[in-house]
């Protein structure tokens, strides 16, 4: 069974989060819609089972809140993947969205690491979701998950499409992959741990 459920609580959140890497249901609430709706993004195209259900001081802003799930997400990611043995372990994704364009390439070595290059602005989508936090959004779960993400915007003018097609080309190459392809650790190592 490749599934996780965690349960993160601090002053300023709370989330309790489950993963199944081979499908199932799709529930998210965290209150604030644009971030519920990038999450189904990368349950759906990731063929992943999420549920999330989080609070957070959102009067402050949307900081605590997206970045903690941030960390839950990578921290169940690595706990469903195990020892990492017969994983596909390196993919890579294309994404368009009418005129945006976006690249997303993961291996799931063991050893976090985040490229974020994507030209988004200083605003805020929907309820309260702050525009910058996507890239504080992918190093979390990079750092947590033992990954490592290079994520490209390539080109875009609308701010939705340009966040909406790097969910979806992250969502792409993590289900991609954690494919099994075999029984073997993907590793010259033999492990595939930091």
């Amino acid at each position: 069974m490749r599934t996780a459920t965690l349960t993160r609580a601090t002053t300023e959140t709370r989330v309790k989060l489950s993963l199944s890497l081979d499908g199932g249901e799709a529930r998210i609430r965290t209150g604030l819609g644009y971030f519920d709706h990038m999450l189904m993004q990368l349950a759906r195209h990731g063929g992943f089972g999420l549920e999330v259900e989080a609070t957070g001081d959102l009067p402050v802003d949307s900081h605590h809140l997206v970045e903690d799930v941030g960390l839950c997400l990578g921290d169940a990611l690595k706990s469903a993947l195990g020892d990492r043995a017969g994983l596909a372990r390196f993919a890579h994704a294309y994404v368009p969205l009418d005129e945006a364009l976006a690249r997303v390439v993961v291996d799931l070595s063991g050893r976090p690491w985040c490229e974020f290059h994507a030209d988004l602005p200083p605003v805020v989508l929907g309820d309260g979701f702050q525009v910058e936090m996507v890239r504080e959004f992918f190093i979390a779960l990079a750092m947590r998950g033992g990954l490592a993400v290079h994520a490209d915007l390539i080109r875009g003018v609308n701010t939705h499409h340009k966040v909406e097609a790097l969910f979806k080309a992250l969502a792409k190459a993590l289900h991609q992959a954690t494919r099994l392809e075999g029984a073997e650790v993907p590793s010259t190592k033999g492990t595939l741990s930091a």
